[in-house]
């Protein structure tokens, strides 16, 4: 009786730790927001979980680089979520099933006046996508662009709205459509988006710009003003 009794108590002890070990793994806590360039134990545990899910054909480094960010884009476009390759609230919270809030992001520098950091985040991609070859003044000018739009009536009231808004089926930013958006920054990109942020605006109000060796920007020459042309690009108000 004594032995059942034992082994009783032994069984249990091992389903208590089971159930112990299911629960760490499938209610992860969220502390921070894990973009590129991130590195540690949770960027390991978001590898090992999206390698689960087969998204992450890779080894596990605990480094967010470009593979591992694809592999997020991969699961937000599954899930139907914001699709951005950032592993926020919103992306842990589908992959781990915890209630993750954005209250407790923590992404590192100190956001740009009343700008967050994934305000610069995007504004750097676009500046990046779209003028990556123009002088460093011109990819400011990109910049004062989309902020202008942002504090426009016209468009949408954020800067990833404005970037991925659509007319129609046909995206405002041709990065968008050819997912060149997704490609990582350089640092110069990053720079002149912070400028842009913190006041720099080498175009005034522009809210259109083109490259006319590329298209002929027929409807923004007919309906808008012309302000100025930075490299290959001209900007109209």
């Amino acid at each position: 009786m004594q032995k059942h009794t034992k082994k009783m108590i032994a069984i249990c002890l091992v389903l208590l730790f089971v159930s112990i070990q299911v629960v760490s793994v499938s209610a992860v806590p969220f502390t921070r927001t894990l973009m590129f360039g991130s590195r540690g134990s949770d960027v390991s545990r978001l590898q090992q979980e999206l390698k689960n899910r087969g998204y992450f054909n890779h080894s596990v480094t605990g480094y967010y680089g470009q593979i591992t960010e694809r592999a997020v884009i991969n699961f937000q476009i599954a899930s139907r979520i914001r699709i951005d390759g950032i592993a926020g609230p919103q992306t842990h919270s589908a992959l781990f099933g915890n209630s993750a809030t954005a209250t407790t992001v923590s992404r590192g520098a100190s956001p740009a006046r009343n700008y967050s950091n994934d305000d610069v985040y995007w504004l750097s991609r676009i500046i990046h996508a779209e003028a990556q070859g123009e002088p460093y003044q011109g990819m400011v000018a990109v910049g004062n662009v989309v902020l202008n739009r942002v504090n426009s009536r016209e468009f949408p009231n954020s800067i990833y709205s404005v970037i991925f808004e659509y007319y129609g089926s046909i995206p405002q930013f041709s990065p968008v459509a050819d997912g060149s958006i997704y490609n990582t920054p350089s640092q110069r990109s990053i720079d002149a988006a912070r400028e842009s942020l913190n006041g720099a605006r080498p175009v005034g109000n522009a809210t259109y710009f083109f490259n006319p060796d590329k298209a002929a920007g027929t409807w923004i020459v007919r309906n808008k003003s012309y302000v100025t042309r930075i490299g290959a690009h001209v900007f109209y108000q």
